[in-house]
């Protein structure tokens, strides 16, 4: 959308072109009288000169009408124009002759032509520009009073917060106590050039999200590199255009306030990560809390069937150990049991689903399945079973009565996902193969463990299995075929008669 007061004002330069083209024509006889061998440059010259006249007299014919239109065109001829000059120049510096006058006047008038637009701009674009600009905290880096002051004066007209330091050490100071949105460095600074101290702001990682421009009056091309490669957003050279200087500080703070947005959702997210890992890492391993947060459906309401083992384990007499001992007493001691429980079931990678009372319910192959779940399962078990020596130990020393466990897993298809409802849920599996262990748990004695046919089927490692039986549970009209397990076995045909018999 163009600049409508710019407009207007565009014919501002035309004086000044139809002065630049007359005094280009004017030079024709002297360039043939003293300087015939730049007859082919000149000639160059005229052409663009006799290109500059004709745009000018369609501007004025109103033919082009169009601010940016204009101005590009006529920065490309003035353009041209001044390198056919510079080009003069050095052929007469080369053949030693006298740098004619004439020639410097050309420039000149270039150099006031292009001039012009920039004081079109001053004049008239800061009425036009956008007034929704982003304001902030702005710290000026400057050892110059004066330069700091005119850049202040610039910063309040914006109705940016203002704060200044004359070098390295103040700036850093003023960082440490303010929350500062963009920072405008000097170059040249006593301390420590502003390039030096662009690389330690960069290299701090609380602040080197502060967008930095370079404002400066060096306009050497390699410490421009160097400071845009040590993370400099922008570079400008003084005398500096302060519209121009206006909208790239807006843009500047706009890109640290994106950027603190995205640090606020980012530590949001941390808490949230730290509250599910705290939540469910009191049931589920490090690995498997990892996995729920890495997946975005992992901890979505709904259900998938899985195959799983499910291990079930219980304190054997534990009603006639409550009525004996006070209410604290009883909590201490399931404490003690639920604790160490818990440690061997998440080190196997088993999911606790449930504590109720004394009886844990734990599986293994979900919300994460992998091959050797029921081998995972059985392990387990052994190592719980092992585990209740120093629960009894611990029992002891705090005069509690010691405890023994049964076991029993059963392996099958389930029901798995969150049950519940948006406000409260809880990660669990449903089905017939739960309903089995919970009738083959009932037929366990106390240290023992129970494995269900399925289970032995299913795993992998070589078992010691005592003799196979079946039991009827109510509510299941097919028999159960149980094995208890031993332990470990050497040889794999242990486990494999166990199960022909």
């Amino acid at each position: 959308m163009e600049n409508p007061n710019a407009i207007l004002e565009a014919h501002q330069w035309i004086p000044l072109s139809r002065q630049l083209v007359t005094e280009i024509h004017g030079l024709e006889n002297l360039c043939q009288e003293q300087w015939p061998d730049l007859a082919s440059d000149f000639e160059k010259l005229q052409a663009a000169s006799h290109k500059l006249d004709d745009f000018t007299l369609a501007v004025l014919a109103g033919e082009v009408v169009s601010y940016s239109k204009i101005w590009h065109d006529l920065r490309n001829l003035i353009g041209t124009i001044m390198g056919y000059c510079e080009l003069m120049e050095e052929e007469l510096e080369t053949n030693r002759l006298h740098l004619h006058q004439p020639l410097l006047q050309l420039r000149e008038l270039c150099e006031q032509l292009l001039a012009k637009d920039e004081d079109i701009a001053d004049v008239s674009t800061a009425q036009y520009l956008s007034t929704n600009k982003t304001i902030g905290t702005i710290l000026i880096v400057d050892d110059q009073i004066e330069s700091r002051e005119i850049l202040r004066r610039y910063l309040k007209q914006g109705q940016h917060h203002v704060l200044e330091a004359d070098g390295g050490q103040q700036m850093f100071e003023v960082l440490a106590e303010n929350d500062v949105d963009l920072i405008l460095l000097d170059l040249i600074l006593p301390e420590m050039d502003g390039d030096e101290l662009l690389q330690q702001l960069k290299s701090d990682e609380n602040l080197r999200a502060i967008p930095v421009i370079v404002v400066s009056g060096n306009k050497d091309t390699e410490r421009v590199i160097l400071c845009i490669e040590a993370g400099a957003e922008d570079y400008l050279f003084k005398p500096f255009n302060h519209v121009l200087l206006q909208a790239r500080i807006s843009a500047g703070v706009e890109r640290k306030r994106w950027h603190d947005k995205e640090q606020l959702y980012r530590d949001e997210l941390e808490r949230n990560q730290r509250f599910i890992r705290g939540v469910f890492g009191r049931y589920l391993s490090e690995e498997i809390v990892s996995s729920l947060l890495e997946d975005p459906d992992g901890l979505d309401l709904g259900g998938v069937q899985r195959k799983v083992s499910v291990l079930m384990a219980d304190i054997r007499g534990f009603t006639t150990i409550c009525e004996q001992l006070p209410p604290q007493r009883v909590v201490r001691l399931l404490n003690n049991y639920l604790g160490t429980m818990s440690e061997v079931i998440m080190k196997y990678n088993g999911t606790i689903d449930e504590f109720i009372g004394d009886a844990i319910l734990a599986i293994f192959g979900a919300p994460i399945t992998r091959e050797d779940d029921s081998d995972r399962a059985i392990r387990c078990a052994l190592d719980m079973q092992a585990a209740m020596s120093e629960i009894n130990e611990r029992n002891r020393s705090e005069d509690l009565p010691e405890i023994s466990m049964g076991i029993c897993i059963n392996t099958g298809p389930v029901v798995a996902g969150n049950i519940g409802s948006e406000k409260r849920a809880k990660y669990g599996v449903v089905g017939h193969t739960v309903n089995q262990t919970a009738r083959i748990e009932g037929h366990c004695e106390a240290g023992s463990i129970l494995l269900s046919e399925a289970t032995v089927n299913d795993c992998k490692t070589m078992l010691s299995l005592g003799e196979k039986r079946s039991i009827k549970a109510k509510g299941i009209l097919k028999a159960i075929n149980i094995l208890e397990l031993k332990g470990i076995a050497s040889d794999v045909s242990i486990a494999k008669e166990a199960v022909k018999e």
